[in-house]
């Protein structure tokens, strides 16, 4: 009998024959994948969760990325199952469904992280196995958001001391204490987290930070603590894309269990412009893809994907682009 083979090709996420049901066609789920309470029973325990969260109390310029998960939604329809670089099946790989949008409160930023992380929490153990939950991507919303799926993935890790490894991807290191006295805003989500425990500031890598700042002194945190600052300069300092650095980072983190967050924003307004806080001078589209792929043998236990802001995105390529994020972070855990 010859051996078994590692990689099972039972599908494990049944999607929509495109040549049977047209991407244009039917409801819109995350990239087409079943709706969490039509998962058959074969298809249990799910691998991973992406839902929305469409909330936006927490911004400090342009509101509007409430609306961003049934933005992405729709954009996703045309996101398909092979990864050609890491050449897999990621739907004969993983069991995956869409759980709807997290419960919100509007007016109440810090009401919302509780109830989004506990709903979350919930939902992702109730999807999993009794050994082990289904892992969450959340789909913002603004970066407010990302201390509730953090809340949730440290959670549904066992709480490990020392808190979870971080992988950020941004134009802001989003480490301020307070803006206008509101300490839950998306300028603070990695503070907060740090703070409680949840992130460990000396496994936390800052990537492609840029721009002017308020002041000098919004370093200051993310430097005392020991966060690793990786600017959009420095991934280019040999003329080109170099994600060198960013490799080495990732071997040193081990199997740490790691959250890898993406603010669009990350990427130039050229490539993505339908963002609330835009930057100039940064990433491609492509550039941005290629760095997600650089993380490959990362233990990612959690992420996000924020910021996307429908109103400023006429031709939905900001929104296209955040599909394709999502994609290539769950290829990552294949």
């Amino acid at each position: 009998m010859p051996p078994a083979s590692p990689v099972s090709t039972r599908p494990r996420t049944l999607l929509p024959n495109p040549r049977v049901s047209p991407r244009f066609a039917g409801i819109a789920t995350f990239c087409r994948y079943p709706r969490l309470e039509d998962v058959l029973p074969e298809n249990r325990p799910i691998d991973w969760l992406l839902y929305g969260v469409p909330h936006d109390a927490g911004v400090t310029y342009r509101p509007g990325a409430r609306f961003a998960p049934r933005a992405i939604r729709e954009a996703s329809q045309y996101v398909k199952r092979y990864h050609l670089e890491h050449k897999v099946d990621v739907c004969d790989r993983l069991s995956l469904a869409d759980a709807g949008d997290a419960p919100v409160q509007p007016y109440d930023l810090k009401d919302t992280l509780d109830t989004v992380a506990a709903w979350a929490t919930k939902t992702a153990r109730a999807a999993g196995s009794s050994r082990e939950p289904a892992k969450l991507l959340a789909v913002g919303g603004d970066h407010s958001i990302a201390y509730a799926n953090l809340q949730a993935t440290w959670a549904l890790q066992g709480k490990p001391k020392g808190g979870l490894a971080l992988i950020h991807f941004d134009s802001h290191l989003d480490t301020v204490d307070a803006v206008w006295g509101q300490q839950w805003g998306h300028a603070s989500p990695f503070r907060r987290a740090i703070e409680a425990g949840i992130v460990n500031p000396r496994k936390m890598l800052s990537v492609g930070i840029k721009g002017p700042l308020n002041t000098a002194d919004d370093l200051a945190f993310a430097k005392q603590q020991g966060v690793k600052i990786m600017t959009y300069a420095d991934l280019h300092k040999k003329g080109t894309l170099d994600a060198s650095p960013l490799r080495a980072f990732v071997k040193q983190l081990k199997q740490t269990p790691a959250y890898v967050t993406f603010d669009i924003d990350v990427v130039d307004p050229a490539f993505a412009p339908g963002t609330g806080t835009p930057c100039p001078g940064g990433l491609t589209s492509g550039e941005a893809l290629d760095l997600l792929r650089a993380l490959k043998g990362t233990n990612i236990v959690g992420a996000d994907v924020v910021e996307v802001l429908p109103d400023r995105d006429p031709a939905g390529i900001t929104a296209f682009l955040a599909a394709h994020v999502m994609f290539e972070v769950l290829a990552l855990s294949v």
